[in-house]
């Protein structure tokens, strides 16, 4: 059976009542919202829909937001926003025991410096990686131009120390306006290659979903979406939550799809692209529009 190719969430809006949306890829490119995205999240609030917003994004929740409102989606337009940043956090401070120099789990930060607050967040202390208990990957220090094949000796040397990793960001790469970068999954999986043991947080696994899911037991998972471009998280995320899912071509499979400037998707391009990924989404839209 074919994958249903459609042209905005108007399509569909009777067939759900809880609409769980990514952001990179969907909702903005991290430099800019989409052209309709925030008109499509309004539209689906007229018609009182639940609207919450899933990112693998490797901050607090609240830093999101405020990152949202500079790129002009407001609180208004969804009801609850949750990260793998946050997801993380909250289960590394819930085992967190003591303070100052005996703070416990003690760390090693592997990501960029703004994901500051997540660590804030998690509690414990951050030390150099020889007294580290774990390592927290946030993902690349630089990640405009590093590469997870760049830290091989950096992580053979943690693995030789069996330290685990905890991925905030389950991602391999996610678009930056008009650039490909990698994430924390990306570093996850190179540190799984050379013996590494890893715990993820966040898209695709069941333990996000049943978060969101706690939270609003009045809606059956029968009644509930997932629209996410990644394939790879957010499809197969949903699939093993048990929700329907919405594909956005125009995120990280804009180009494996041939995806142009009208919005045309080739049927056969769509069937055949996800098929490999082992997934069947319910539908497809070029971005995401009413």
């Amino acid at each position: 059976m074919s994958i249903s190719i459609i042209n905005g969430l108007a399509e569909m809006v009777e067939d759900y009542d809880l609409f769980i949306f990514d952001l990179w890829g969907v909702v903005h490119d991290g430099v800019a919202a989409y052209p309709n995205a925030t008109e499509c999240l309004r539209r689906l609030r007229q018609q009182r829909a639940r609207v919450v917003l899933l990112s693998n994004v490797p901050r607090p929740s609240a830093s999101v937001t405020q990152h949202l409102l500079e790129l002009g989606v407001e609180e208004a337009l969804y009801d609850r926003l949750l990260t793998s940043g946050e997801a993380t956090a909250t289960t590394i401070a819930a085992t967190a025991t003591g303070s100052g120099a005996d703070a416990r789990p003690a760390y090693f930060h592997l990501g960029p410096e703004r994901s500051r607050p997540t660590l804030d967040a998690c509690g414990g202390r951050e030390v150099a990686m020889e007294a580290a208990e774990m390592i927290i990957c946030t993902g690349l220090f630089d990640d405009d131009a590093d590469k997870a094949e760049d830290y091989r000796d950096f992580l053979m040397s943690a693995a030789a120390q069996d330290l685990p990793m905890i991925c905030a960001n389950p991602d391999l790469v996610v678009m930056r306006g008009d650039q490909m970068i990698q994430c924390a999954g990306a570093v996850a999986a190179f540190y799984e290659e050379l013996g590494g043991t890893v715990q993820r947080f966040g898209k695709p696994f069941p333990d996000i979903f049943d978060r969101l899911f706690a939270e609003t037991p009045d809606i059956p998972r029968t009644r509930a979406v997932m629209v996410g471009d990644a394939l790879a998280t957010d499809i197969r995320g949903a699939r093993q939550a048990g929700i329907d899912a919405i594909w956005v071509a125009g995120g990280i499979h804009a180009e494996a799809l041939s995806l142009g400037p009208d919005g045309r998707l080739d049927q056969d391009r769509v069937n055949s692209v996800a098929e490999q990924a082992g997934e069947r989404p319910a539908a497809v839209l070029p971005w995401l529009q009413w």
